[in-house]
């Protein structure tokens, strides 16, 4: 081939080089200021994911870590590892299976009379009556107080002298009062007393916004068909509030099975470990007896446990979604 025709082709390819368009190169691209535009979103979220990094899931792998160590409080020499040795014992240890069995006896005895009073109390506070507006904000007042301070005050009611219900007791002629708080036998019911007074505005106020979505019309179509309060409420209320009431008992349930605050102010566990619940049980080998790595493990039962019961609600959920 001729220099002439190499260099009459030559014009022919320079614009195809020129008007070729850049290939684009995957995970390069980069907004402003240099770095990449996917981690955009990123550095949107970063202020509120630090804390939670910092307070929650920092604190939960330490927490995990120590369990598997034989740290002890004032102890001179090293923390060393060893292994499953506090799961080993806390199979065996008796009283922690014991605090775990009240537990679940508080978390069940609060959690579904909250539901039931809650769920009445919701019904009643979304009809139309006079002066609701200052009924549902008397509702939400113990949601309103600390723990610590509904704890002492449900101390002074129950107090075996001056006691607001002892003295009713005998005004009424109904006995002389009791020491509700000391008894082994009154002692766990009058604190799950005080536990679903203390949690029913919560649950009051989720099932009350779930019943603002349901369909007046269908209501209204309902009684014009003949249906009942109880047809009405079975067919019509309760498959649309279905969703908030599973969800607010799901996460009522482990509120209660996790309770420490209000239990302590009221008993401390007493007497005679009727109300020692596990929270309770966890915090006195850890900071009344030192044993932080054998505390640490029933806090990673406890972690599981509470685990295992999102996931068994979270599939329910998923599930129902599907169908």
């Amino acid at each position: 081939m001729t220099e002439a025709a190499r260099s009459g082709d030559e014009p022919d390819r320079a614009p195809a080089k020129e008007g070729r368009a850049p290939r684009a190169r995957a995970g390069r691209s980069r907004g402003r200021g240099g770095r990449p535009a996917g981690l955009g979103p990123w550095f949107l979220v970063l202020p509120a994911l630090l804390p939670i990094l910092l307070l929650s899931a920092g604190p939960l792998l330490y927490g995990i870590g120590l369990a598997f160590t034989d740290s002890q409080s004032g102890r001179t020499e090293p923390t060393e590892w060893i292994g499953l040795l506090n799961f080993r014992d806390l199979r065996h240890d008796t009283l922690f299976w014991e605090s775990f069995r009240v537990g679940l006896v508080w978390a069940v005895g609060v959690t579904v009379p909250q539901f039931l009073l809650g769920l009445g109390l919701a019904l009643l506070l979304s009809q139309d009556l006079r002066m609701r507006w200052l009924a549902r904000t008397l509702a939400i007042v113990p949601w309103a107080m600390p723990e610590v301070v509904v704890g002492i005050m449900w101390r002074l009611v129950y107090h075996s002298d001056a006691g607001i219900l002892n003295e009713t007791l005998r005004d009424l002629h109904l006995g002389d009062g009791s020491d509700w708080l000391a008894g082994l036998s009154s002692a766990l019911p009058a604190v799950i007393v005080v536990g679903v007074w203390a949690g029913l505005p919560q649950v009051t106020v989720a099932l009350l916004a779930g019943l603002q979505n349901v369909p007046r019309e269908l209501r209204e179509a309902a009684a014009v068909d003949g249906a009942g309060a109880w047809r009405r409420f079975r067919t019509v209320t309760w498959p649309a509030i279905r969703p908030v009431a599973l969800a607010i008992s799901a996460l009522s349930f482990i509120w209660n099975l996790n309770s420490f605050a209000l239990v302590y102010v009221l008993t401390s566990g007493g007497p005679g470990g009727r109300t020692r619940l596990p929270m309770l049980f966890a915090y006195e080998e850890a900071f009344r007896y030192g044993q932080f790595g054998y505390a640490a493990a029933m806090g990673c039962v406890l972690v599981a446990v509470v685990s295992v019961l999102l996931a068994v609600y979270l599939v329910g959920r998923l599930k129902g979604a599907d169908q």
